[in-house]
């Protein structure tokens, strides 16, 4: 992460109308693979993100959200509250048993629905299983084509398109849609878009010069699919802006903006073939890794009349923080069965001091078993401080000077303070670690956290 200059967090009374609610609608918009430095007001340089920037300008915007660094573990962690140590199956799989935040505003007396990207498994009855009485997905039952003539499944069928539609303007038509009939007949909704953009193939979007409407028809896999054009992955940030701003729009026509809080972040860092201008330097996608560029990705909080505009908040953000946050908006109260890790930042969006975490924990294994070797970092566990990163392993990084994580730094050079954040970092991993995991997998105690 680069360096930034602290905004002090200051006292913020909104100015609550009469006649407005105080259970906000939600709409939680997640777009897929599309890192900090994608969005502008964040200080990216790269990509035009117009709505993104007038949501952050209108409500606020954190410096220091963090997420697991690929889908299936962020989708996992963000909708149940807690870390995957404890609740972590295998890639594409959400297990049953987990409850979620579709769960808790649905029982809440929530109308509930999930447009996007699925791929969680649990055939045509897993979103409806996981709290949703309305879907429009992709890959809930296969794998075909997302963008230009997708196959998509709806409310229980699969359906082909191949007229020159694309998957994003139907699921948010869809959401749109949703969210139409549920202000005719009065009703409290909650939309959760994970987004289908900016992930790869890297193609034209429909306002891409390039746009060809027959492609990829029949095409029932993306296979060979292209990954690297810079391009094209700027035109899907764009366009995935341009869905965020359909459904303002939508806000706006209805005249249930005031009524509805919006939270935009993403589920992971950029894809690593592409590199961004993030505030006057070169910053490449790291999707996959568990440095700053594989989990550090955007948060922007807006609803008018009760979240102050324009303001920076440089608290950490842990992605299992959204489920109790939405339960303190909503005043839904979660099962005491459900031992929620994350806690809420609703009193930093009313701005309020709350209760600031002083770190985040990351436990990622892809496919849910101890894994060796393969690329830096792509497998373990890692706790983060505002400066600092420790991983299971040992490596100790200053995040802010070394966000690429390049230097370790020995422990024979740490400072009192440094070694007091690393001991604190060490007993945060050895507190979440997932017990007897590393006992099965042919690694020793007697290695962890020792800096060796």
């Amino acid at each position: 992460m680069l360096a930034t200059t602290v905004i002090p967090q200051l006292l913020y009374t909104p100015t609550l109308q009469a006649d407005q609610p105080t259970r906000p609608n939600i709409i939680l918009i997640m777009a897929d693979d599309m890192g900090f430095e994608c969005v502008g007001a964040n200080g990216g340089a790269s990509y035009n993100t117009p709505t993104l920037d007038q949501l952050a300008a209108d409500g606020m915007r954190f410096e220091n959200c963090y997420s697991q660094p690929i889908c299936t573990p962020s989708r996992v962690q963000i909708m149940s509250g807690i870390y995957n140590s404890r609740n972590y199956v295998e890639f594409g799989l959400l297990d049953p048993s987990i409850y979620t935040f579709g769960n808790l505003l649905q029982d809440n007396g929530y109308r509930t629905c999930i447009v996007g990207k699925w791929q969680l498994g649990g055939g045509f009855e897993g979103p409806n299983h996981f709290g949703f009485d309305e879907y429009c997905l992709w890959q809930v039952t296969r794998r075909p084509n997302r963008y230009p003539n997708p196959g998509l499944e709806i409310d229980h069928e699969e359906k082909d398109f191949k007229e020159g539609q694309y998957g994003p303007d139907i699921v948010s038509d869809y959401a749109c849609d949703f969210i139409r009939r549920q202000v005719s007949e009065d009703e409290r909704f909650f939309v959760y878009y994970p987004m289908i953009l900016p992930h790869w193939p890297f193609e034209p979007t429909p306002d891409s010069e390039e746009w060809d409407p027959t492609a990829r028809v029949d095409d029932a896999s993306e296979t060979g699919a292209p990954k690297k054009s810079q391009k094209f992955f700027s035109d899907m940030v764009t366009y995935a802006d341009k869905m965020v701003g359909k459904i303002v729009a939508t806000l706006d026509e209805l005249d249930v903006r005031d009524e509805t809080l919006i939270l935009f972040t993403g589920d992971n860092g950029t894809y690593e073939s592409i590199v961004s201008q993030l505030r006057g330097k070169d910053w490449r996608g790291g999707k996959s890794y568990m440095t700053d560029h594989g989990t550090h990705v955007p948060l922007i909080v807006n609803w008018p009349g009760r979240i102050q505009p324009g303001r920076v908040n440089t608290d950490l953000i842990d992605f299992s923080d959204f489920l109790p946050t939405l339960a303190d908006v909503t005043e839904s109260p979660v099962p005491e069965s459900v031992a929620v890790d994350g806690q809420s930042f609703w009193p930093q969006l009313q701005g309020e001091v709350g209760n600031p975490r002083s770190w985040v924990y990351c436990w990622y294994f892809r496919n849910g078993v101890p894994t060796k070797g393969g690329k830096k970092h792509s497998a373990g566990e890692s706790a983060r401080a505002h400066e600092y990163r420790l991983y299971r392993n040992g490596g100790f990084f200053n995040t802010l000077e070394d966000d690429e994580e390049r230097s370790p730094l020995p422990m024979k050079s740490l400072s009192a303070e440094q070694k007091s954040i690393r001991k604190k970092l060490a007993e945060v991993i050895e507190l979440n670690t997932r017990e007897g995991f590393y006992e099965s997998g042919g690694e020793t105690k007697a290695k962890r956290l020792s800096g060796n």
